[in-house]
C-alpha cells in the first residue's frame, strides 16, 4: 500500500480537492491520504492555518474572535458549497471550531495548538464527505482514537514510539484512510501539533505504522532540484536521492520536506516519493536508503540565514582534557542547540542560530566562559549565512572542496568557514548573510553549467 500527503496548495480549493481524489482513486494502492489545512489560492490570498491563528490571538488577547472565525467558516464553506456538499459538514466545522475557541485561552501554547490543528482536521473531514458524497468507500480517522500518541512539547511535539502500534491498525480498513496532518494528541488527551509544515511528518510517521511499499509526498513541484528554482531558472531537476542527502539538504535550505519528515520512513527503509499534484505524470523525485546512479558529482547546493559564530581561544586548550564538553555543558545550561564545531589546536568555534543566541544569552554564555573555563580571548560574529554542497559522490572524488572554494574565491565570496562532515557527503561554507544566494549560484554555475 501506498501513503499519500497533499500540501496546502493541493488543498486550496474545490478543483485542487478534486485533483487530489482523482489521485488517490487512480491507484488502487493509495489508501491512506493525509490532508494538510487549505493552502493559498492566489499569492494574496491567506492561508488557513494563518486565519486560525489570527483567530487564537483574538481569544488570547481578549476579543471574541467571531470576526476571525467566521472568516475560517467562510473559507471551508466555499469549498463546500464547489464540492455540492450541502450545509452539514459546514456546520460541523462551525461547530467544532466554536467549541475549540470556547477553551481557556490563558494555556497560550495549548490554546494555539487546539486551534492551528482545526485547519487539518476540519480539512479531512471535508475530504472524506467529498468522497463519500460521490460513492468511494473512505472514512475520516480521528488521530486521537487511532492512537497518533505526542510528547508534551506544544508547537514542536514528538510522536511517542507506542504510537506505531496502534496505527498500524489503519492498514486493516478496506476503504481510504483520510487523515489529518500536522497534529495528534499528548496522553492527557490535549491537541499537540508538530512544528510548522509538519503534516510531512505525520505521513511519514503513518507509513512507517503500516509499512508502506512507498510514502508519496504530493507537493506542487514536478521534483526535488538541485537548487532553488527561485535562484536558477530551469535547474537540474534530481530523480533520486538518499535519505542523508536530502536531510542535509533540508537543514540548509531546501523546503521540499519537512526536515523532521524523514526520520519515520527512514528507520524503516521506505522510499519516499516527491511528486507534483498539478502534473501527475512526472514521477518526481525518490528519496531512497542508498544508490549506485548518480547524475553528476553534487547532488545539491542549498544555503540559509540567520547564523552567527561563538569564536573562543585559549593557549593549549588541546591539552585540556574535557574542554569541549564544559563548552558545550555551559550551551547546555542555557537550552541552545549547535550546529557546527570546527576547532583548531588553540581555538574553537560554534556555529549557532542567531535567533536562539539572544544578546541576553550572549553576555550569560560569555561571562561563564571567561569566569569559568578560562577562556582568554572571544568573540560573536553574526549576521552569517551557511551554504552547503551535498553529495554522495563527493566522498569518491577527488578537489571537490578546492573546486568549490576556487569558484567563491573568483566571484569574491569571503569565506568565514569551512566545515566538512565524517560522512564527507557534504561541505559547509560560512559566508556573511548578503552573499548567500550569490554564493549558491556561483557553486552551481561550477558543478551544473561548466
Amino acid at each position: 500500500m501506498k501513503v499519500c500527503k497533499f500540501g496546502g496548495s493541493s488543498l486550496a480549493n474545490a478543483e485542487q480537492i478534486r485533483k487530489v481524489c482523482d489521485i488517490v482513486l487512480s491507484d488502487p494502492e493509495r489508501r491512506i491520504m493525509v490532508v494538510s489545512a487549505p493552502g493559498k489560492r492566489s499569492r494574496e490570498d491567506i492561508k488557513v492555518t494563518d486565519l486560525l491563528i489570527s483567530l487564537a490571538n483574538a481569544r488570547i488577547s481578549g476579543y471574541d474572535g467571531l470576526t476571525e472565525l467566521s472568516a475560517v467558516v467562510r473559507r471551508f464553506a466555499d469549498i463546500a458549497e464547489e464540492l455540492e456538499l450541502g450545509n452539514d459538514i459546514v456546520s460541523e466545522i462551525e461547530q467544532d471550531l466554536t467549541r475549540r475557541i470556547a477553551a481557556d485561552p490563558s494555556y497560550t501554547m495549548k490554546f494555539m495548538d487546539s486551534l492551528k490543528a482545526a485547519g487539518e482536521d476540519n480539512c479531512a473531514k471535508l475530504v472524506a464527505n467529498y468522497l463519500q458524497s460521490i460513492g468511494k468507500h473512505a472514512q475520516y480517522f480521528d488521530p486521537k482514537t487511532s492512537g497518533m500518541i505526542l510528547t508534551e512539547e506544544f508547537g514542536n511535539a514528538q510522536v511517542l514510539e507506542e504510537s506505531y502500534t496502534q496505527l498500524a491498525l489503519l492498514k486493516d480498513y478496506q476503504g481510504i484512510v483520510v487523515y489529518p496532518g500536522f497534529f495528534g494528541y499528548t496522553k492527557a488527551g490535549e491537541v499537540a501539533t508538530f512544528s510548522r509544515g509538519g503534516s510531512d511528518i505525520t505521513g511519514s510517521i503513518l507509513a512507517a505504522a503500516v509499512e508502506a511499499r512507498v510514502y508519496e509526498n504530493w507537493t506542487d513541484v514536478d521534483s526535488v532540484y538541485a537548487v532553488n528554482p527561485n535562484l536558477i531558472s530551469n535547474p537540474h531537476a534530481i530523480s533520486e536521492i538518499t535519505y542523508d542527502e536530502m536531510r542535509e539538504l533540508a537543514y540548509a535550505g531546501f523546503t521540499v520536506l519537512h526536515e523532521e519528515a524523514l526520520t519515520p520512513a527512514y528507520r524503516k527503509g521506505i522510499p519516499v516519493n516527491i511528486r507534483n499534484t498539478n502534473n501527475p505524470p512526472a514521477r518526481g523525485t525518490m528519496i531512497v536508503k542508498s544508490r549506485v546512479n548518480f547524475d553528476s558529482i553534487v547532488t545539491g547546493i542549498a544555503g540559509a540565514k540567520g547564523f552567527c559564530t561563538l569564536n573562543m581561544s585559549k593557549y593549549l586548550m588541546n591539552r585540556e582534557v574535557g574542554f569541549a564538553l564544559k563548552v558545550l555543558q555551559i550551551l547546555a545550561d542555557e537550552y541552545m542547540p549547535f550546529e557546527h564545531m570546527p576547532s583548531g589546536i588553540d581555538s574553537l568555534t560554534i556555529v549557532l542560530r542567531q535567533d536562539v543566541f539572544t544578546p541576553e544569552k550572549e553576555k550569560r554564555v560569555v561571562r561563564r566562559l571567561v569566569d569559568e573555563i578560562g577562556i582568554e580571548k572571544i568573540s560573536v560574529d553574526r549576521n552569517l549565512a551557511i551554504v552547503m554542497i551535498v553529495g554522495e559522490a563527493m566522498a569518491h572524488t577527488v578537489g571537490v572542496t578546492a573546486r568549490a572554494a576556487n569558484s567563491l574565491s573568483k566571484a569574491g565570496v569571503n569565506l568565514e568557514i569551512i566545515n566538512q562532515g565524517a560522512s564527507e557527503i557534504s561541505v559547509m561554507f560560512g559566508v556573511r548573510e548578503e552573499y548567500c544566494n550569490y554564493a549558491v549560484k556561483e557553486l552551481y554555475k561550477e558543478f551544473f553549467q561548466r
